[in-house]
């Protein structure tokens, strides 16, 4: 599953040039029956089978021998989980500032919560959504975090400029050609005019934000240019409605 990650797009180029590492590890390499087995029916009954603790924790052990290989004095232990801290860009942002992180994905229904209590430090959720394991939250967190790397994008103000980096949604972009069944780019954008076009895409930022996720706007305070700037889309949206 992790080829995705290590053997396409912008996460191969950073793994190619050294500029991160990826370990899988495997829990059924330390179990001890025939089978290979890392779970069993759950206590108590109900549904579904549970991981079982000491295949994960030799694991987490083994990745966390690992990264201290590479000089990683402390590991910082994530499991993936609906029950989890939602995950935002400034959570991730943090994230990018560890030098070594290890994600334990579950599967089954569920893992042996003693692992969870003795073993891991940040459990992280990638949405209200429930997936068949938790490699899929891991690869988008991964990916995420290794954007915000330096060095990993060709160009690097591109993550500067992402969604969710200033607090807002990215603005709308355009490229060719210039018209598109029957819809032409802004006449801002071919402006030349670098002051203008900044200023409206502040504006598209802000008035995306407003319209589909306005609790982005609750948590920011905005400047008297930003609230200028919003108003007058405000403005212009009642006038076309009436």
């Amino acid at each position: 599953m992790f080829n995705s990650l290590s053997q396409f797009g912008i996460t191969r180029r950073a793994f190619t040039n050294k500029i991160c590492e990826l370990f899988l590890v495997n829990p059924r390499d330390f179990t001890t029956d025939p089978y290979h087995r890392i779970d069993d029916k759950p206590f108590g009954g109900g549904s579904g089978m549970i991981m079982k603790a000491k295949p994960l924790e030799l694991a987490i052990n083994k990745a966390i021998q690992q990264q201290k290989a590479l000089a990683v004095e402390k590991s910082l232990k994530i499991f993936l989980s609906p029950q989890g801290k939602p995950v935002n860009q400034d959570l991730i942002n943090s994230l990018s500032e560890q030098k070594g992180i290890v994600f334990v994905c579950g599967r089954y229904e569920g893992v042996d919560e003693r692992f969870i209590e003795q073993n891991i430090d940040m459990e992280l959720s990638v949405g209200d959504i429930v997936v068949s394991g938790g490699e899929l939250p891991a690869m988008l967190i991964i990916d995420a975090i290794m954007r915000q790397l330096p060095g990993v994008l060709n160009d690097e103000e591109s993550a500067l400029t992402d969604s969710f980096m200033n607090g807002l949604l990215d603005y709308p972009h355009y490229t060719t050609p210039r018209d598109y069944n029957g819809s032409s780019v802004p006449d801002v954008l071919l402006s030349g005019n670098h002051k203008q076009i900044n200023e409206w895409r502040l504006q598209q930022s802000l008035w995306r934000t407003y319209k589909r996720r306005p609790e982005l706007l609750q948590k920011r305070t905005l400047t008297k240019i930003e609230s200028g700037l919003l108003e007058e889309m405000i403005n212009k949206s009642e006038k076309i409605n009436k």
